[in-house]
């Protein structure tokens, strides 16, 4: 008999990439997935804890979904992810409405955890402290990625230990899985029809570096590279600290390497860059920035920003201007900081107020907008290679597709057209996104 789930996602492309491996465990237990909470027999909430907003809107959630509890009594919900792993069995006194919960590491014990809910209805947690490889193995069914382009783990974890960051007590500690398992699960997608692979892992910079036996990350792009029949290489997240000579010379040798970098600097300011255990100055920052824009000039560059930190003074994020604009971001994600129980930055005096962090949020991002809309003007007229991804979202008889540097356009063309490499014309550049025509 047919069960069906509904699964909701909160957070970053690692937890969009686990939503996938965990419905690829619950297709073999007959599941199928609906679009609406009210049809589903189990209801999975794949958590973030990151930011705060995340964790709110989860609770948030498990509140509303508190009718359809009512009304279906044999409706299961679970929750996983990070929140999951961060408060465990604790998650029950929080909501009566979950029955299950596991972490991103146990994954492979949602069939075991839902037969305890269904046959001996209990309540089960299932957390691991510490990294388990062997859940890294289980991989999304290729047939389940939509379009043309999907994400691959290539490692879990991290071993930084950021002051403001929930990951590593949440993720664990950095694990890579086998590169050959890595160029294999690539080649499956390539036979599958993917054109681009995005490579994930909370920092890639790190793949491979605790075993003297496997490749380092530049390697394993080189052999990425090689894979006949795959069009395009993107990875994410890069740490600044990490960024080695090697892979920024991987920019400059590999055709399928996109020169776009996504590279967090968080702050501008040393002071601040100390007190959040980063690792690197603006100075050492800024020469990589420089090196990357020497070997590749039409290289493109996305960045994760705080502002509020605890101790930030406005001299302090007058610095994070100042690296803004001498950087040029084509992209920012930028946050006001919000403490994360269990790190150190919660314990740190000096937070700033609301109001403060607002106001210099808008500050920032009012300055990254005219910067964004500035580099897609400076597009107009010149001919771009666009992967096409599929239909625009605003025009079902345009196309929508991405440059290698990440911009979005959208273009009149064919529907055969998808999955395909085209040159595109820019037109008119926008704040988020470009529109051009066929060349």
């Amino acid at each position: 008999m047919t069960k069906k789930v509904y699964i909701k996602t909160f957070g970053c492309q690692m937890n969009e990439y686990d939503t996938l491996r965990i419905f690829s465990i619950l297709r073999r237990m007959r599941y199928e997935k609906v679009v609406e909470p009210a049809d589903a027999d189990l209801i999975l909430l794949n958590s973030c804890s990151v930011r705060q907003k995340a964790e709110q809107k989860l609770y948030s959630l498990i509140g509303r979904l508190a009718r359809f509890k009512k009304k279906k009594k044999r409706l299961i919900i679970g929750v996983g992810g990070c929140v999951g792993q961060q408060e465990g069995s604790l998650m029950f006194n929080k909501s009566p409405y979950i029955d299950f919960v596991f972490g991103p590491h146990t994954i492979d014990k949602i069939p075991e955890l839902l037969k305890e809910v269904e046959e001996n209805h209990k309540k089960k947690a299932f957390i691991l402290d510490k990294s388990d490889p062997s859940c890294l193995e289980i991989t999304p069914f290729p047939e389940l990625i939509e379009g043309i382009k999907a994400y691959v783990t290539i490692m879990q974890g991290c071993d930084n230990f950021c002051s403001y960051c929930i990951v590593p007590y949440v993720r664990g500690r950095e694990v890579s899985r086998p590169s050959k398992l890595i160029i294999k699960q690539i080649k499956e997608l390539v036979e599958k029809g993917i054109k681009e692979v995005i490579l994930l892992g909370q920092n890639v910079n790190s793949y491979g570096l605790k075993d003297n036996n496997e490749l380092t990350f530049p390697q394993l792009l080189y052999k990425v590279n090689n894979i006949e029949g795959l069009k395009r290489i993107r990875f994410i997240t890069s740490h600044p600290k990490d960024l080695s000579e090697d892979l920024i010379m991987a920019f400059k040798d590999l055709e399928k390497l996109c020169e776009h970098i996504h590279l967090p600097f968080q702050s501008g300011s040393n002071r601040i860059l100390k007190l959040m255990n980063r690792g690197y100055t603006r100075e050492e920052y800024l020469d990589k920035i420089e090196r990357l824009k020497e070997l590749k000039p039409d290289i493109s560059f996305s960045a994760d920003v705080i502002v509020g930190f605890p101790g930030e003074s406005e001299e302090d994020f007058s610095q994070t201007l100042d690296l803004i604009q001498r950087v040029q971001f084509d992209q920012l994600y930028s946050f006001q900081y919000s403490p994360r129980k269990g790190t150190k930055a919660a314990l740190l005096p000096d937070e700033v107020d609301p109001q403060t962090k607002n106001k210099r949020l808008q500050i920032l991002q009012a300055m990254q907008r005219k910067i964004s809309i500035q580099k897609n003007i400076e597009k107009e007229g010149k001919v771009v290679e666009v992967l096409v991804e599929g239909r625009s979202k605003n025009d079902i008889n345009e196309l929508t597709g991405r440059t290698r540097g990440n911009k979005i356009v959208n273009f009149p063309g064919k529907i055969e057209w998808i999955g395909s490499i085209k040159k595109v014309k820019i037109t008119k550049g926008y704040a988020n996104s470009l529109r051009g025509v066929l060349v």
